[in-house]
C-alpha cells in the first residue's frame, strides 16, 4: 500500500512537472515571439524631409509623405475593407495630417484610390473565414458561431501583432462586429502598450437581435460585452448624438460624435458630365436617350444603394415600385424610371427572384430594375447622375445613419429614406433636402408627388442637397478625430 501510495505521488509530481515544463516553454516561446511594444522615445520619422527634391533636369520628384513622429494608427475593420467607406476616410485623413497607418482587414473589394496610392498607409489583409463557417443559417448558428469567431480572433491577432510591423500608439476599432474585435484589439493594446479607441457605427448586439431575437441569451451576452469592452476603451468616437447618448447613460461612458460626411469622390455632376457618364455606364447607357431633360419623354433615376441584409427590407422599395407603375397606366404624366440597386449581400437572390416574378406578372410595366456592383468611382458618378436616391435602412439600433445618404448628399442628390428611428433628424431636414416615408405605401406616393412636381417640390430638395453637399468629412474629422489623435 505504502508503495502504491509513494509511487502515485511520484506519477503525480512528475506529471506537474511535465505541466510546468511545458507552460513554460510555452511562455518563452511567447516572450521570444511577442509583438514589439509602442515605445514614444523609438517611435521617430523617417529620415528622408518631405520636401521636393530637384532633379538634375531641373524637374521636381513627387515628395515623399512626411511622417510625424509617435502618430501610428492601426485602423481595424473586422470586413471588407473595400466596403468599409468611413475606416478608409479615417485612413486617408491620418495620413494626410502625416500619420502613418496600417488598414487591417477583409480586402476582398476595391479600394479607395487615395489607400492605394498613399505611401503612409499599409494595408494587412486578416484571413477571412473559410466558406462553410460563413453560412447564415439560423439553425446551425449557436455551433457556426463560435468556431468563426475563433477564426477570426486568431486571423485578427496574427494581422495586428505580425501583420502589421511597427507598434502603433493608437488601434482604431470598428464597431460592429464587436466579436471577436473588441477583445482582440484590447488585448493586443495591453501587450503592444496602445490606446484602444471604439468608433460606433450602430451595436452589434442589435444587429445579433435581428437574427436570433431581442431576449435571445447570446444576446444579453453581446450586449454585456459591448458595455464592458467600451469601458476598457481610451476613447469613443459616435456617428450620432444619439448613440453618443446611448453610450453615456446605459454605458456609462463619454464620446464625442463624428458625423459621416462625403469625401471628396462625391460631387454634383454638370449637365455634360452626366451626359456622358449615362452613355457610358453599361446599366445606363441603353436608356440614356431617355433620362437627358430634353427628352420627349423623359424618364427618372433612382438610385438605391444596398447590403442585401435582413435590416433593409426590400420589399417596401419593390412594393412601391409595383404601385407607382399601376398609377403611371392611368397618370400618362408620370415618367417610366430606371431604379439602379447597387451593392452585394445574402438576400439579394431572393430579392431579384421577386423582380422577375414582378416582370412576368406585368407588374412592372412604367419601371425598369438593374443591379449594378461598381467601382468607387462610377458609384460617385451615378449618384450624381440621379434624379433621386432611395434608402431602405431600419437602424436595429434606433441610433444609426446610413452612411449611403451621406454619400448621395455628397453628391447634390436628393434623397427619399425609411425614417422611422430617433437618429433620423440628425441627417435628414424634412423637406429641405429630402422626404421620410414608414411604408411602401407612402413611398410610392412621394415618388408620385415628386416626379409628378406640380409644386417644384423635387427642385426645391435638389437645391437642399446641393447644399447640404458642402459639409465635408475632412472639417468633420479635423475638428474631432483630428485633435483626438494630435493630428491638427
Amino acid at each position: 500500500m505504502d508503495n502504491w501510495v509513494g509511487g502515485g505521488f511520484a506519477q503525480a509530481v512528475q506529471t506537474l512537472i511535465s505541466i510546468a515544463v511545458v507552460i513554460s516553454s510555452l511562455f518563452t516561446l511567447f516572450l521570444l515571439t511577442a509583438p514589439s511594444q509602442y515605445n514614444p522615445y523609438k517611435d521617430r520619422p523617417d529620415p528622408v524631409a518631405g520636401d521636393a527634391k530637384a532633379t538634375q533636369d531641373g524637374e521636381s520628384e513627387q515628395p515623399k509623405r512626411a511622417w510625424k513622429a509617435g502618430r501610428t494608427v492601426y485602423v481595424v475593420v473586422l470586413g471588407d475593407i473595400g466596403r468599409s467607406p468611413r475606416m478608409q476616410y479615417h485612413a486617408i485623413s491620418i495620413a494626410k495630417h502625416g500619420g502613418r497607418v496600417f488598414l487591417i482587414g477583409y480586402t476582398e473589394s476595391e479600394l479607395h484610390p487615395e489607400i492605394i496610392s498613399n505611401s503612409l498607409i499599409h494595408v494587412v489583409s486578416v484571413a477571412p473565414a473559410p466558406s462553410f463557417l460563413r453560412q447564415s443559417s439560423k439553425l446551425l448558428f449557436p455551433i457556426i458561431a463560435p468556431l468563426k469567431a475563433l477564426w477570426q480572433a486568431a486571423s485578427l491577432y496574427r494581422a495586428l501583432c505580425y501583420g502589421a510591423v511597427n507598434p502603433a500608439r493608437w488601434i482604431l476599432v470598428q464597431n460592429p462586429p464587436s466579436i471577436p474585435t473588441l477583445a482582440v484589439a484590447k488585448l493586443v493594446c495591453l501587450f503592444r502598450n496602445s490606446e484602444l479607441v471604439i468608433d460606433w457605427h450602430n451595436f452589434g448586439y442589435s444587429i445579433l437581435g435581428l437574427k436570433l431575437g431581442p431576449r435571445h441569451p447570446l444576446v444579453r451576452i453581446a450586449t454585456l460585452y459591448e458595455k464592458v469592452f467600451s469601458r476598457f476603451a481610451a476613447h469613443n468616437i459616435t456617428v450620432t448624438h444619439a448613440m453618443a447618448r446611448v453610450l453615456q447613460d446605459q454605458y456609462g461612458v463619454k464620446a464625442l460624435t463624428l458625423y459621416d460626411r462625403p469625401a471628396s469622390l462625391f460631387r454634383p455632376l454638370n449637365a455634360q458630365e452626366r451626359a456622358n457618364f449615362l452613355a457610358r455606364l453599361p446599366e445606363t447607357a441603353q436608356y440614356a436617350q431617355h433620362l437627358t431633360p430634353s427628352a420627349k419623354e423623359p424618364w427618372k433615376l433612382i438610385v438605391s444603394a444596398t447590403s442585401w441584409t435582413p435590416d433593409e427590407d426590400f420589399s417596401i422599395l419593390l412594393d412601391a415600385l409595383s404601385a407607382y407603375s399601376a398609377q403611371a397606366a392611368s397618370k400618362p404624366q408620370l415618367p417610366k424610371i430606371l431604379a439602379i440597386i447597387t451593392g452585394k449581400g445574402p438576400l439579394k437572390e431572393h430579392y431579384l427572384s421577386r423582380v422577375r416574378a414582378l416582370n412576368q406578372e406585368n407588374k412592372l410595366a412604367s419601371v425598369v430594375i438593374q443591379t449594378a456592383w461598381l467601382t468607387p468611382e462610377d458609384y460617385a458618378l451615378l449618384l450624381g447622375a440621379a434624379d433621386l436616391g432611395v434608402s431602405l435602412h431600419t437602424s436595429s439600433s434606433g441610433v444609426d445613419l446610413p452612411m449611403k445618404v451621406v454619400d448621395m448628399f455628397g453628391a447634390g442628390l436628393p434623397v427619399v429614406g425609411w425614417n422611422k428611428f430617433e437618429a433620423w433628424p440628425e441627417l435628414v431636414q424634412e423637406g429641405v433636402n429630402g422626404k421620410g416615408f414608414t411604408s411602401s405605401d407612402k413611398l410610392w406616393q412621394l415618388l408620385v408627388n415628386l416626379f409628378e412636381d406640380r409644386e417644384g417640390l423635387l427642385d426645391q430638395l435638389k437645391e437642399g442637397a446641393v447644399e447640404e453637399s458642402k459639409h465635408r468629412w475632412d472639417q468633420e474629422w479635423d475638428r474631432v478625430a483630428g485633435d483626438l489623435f494630435k493630428l491638427v
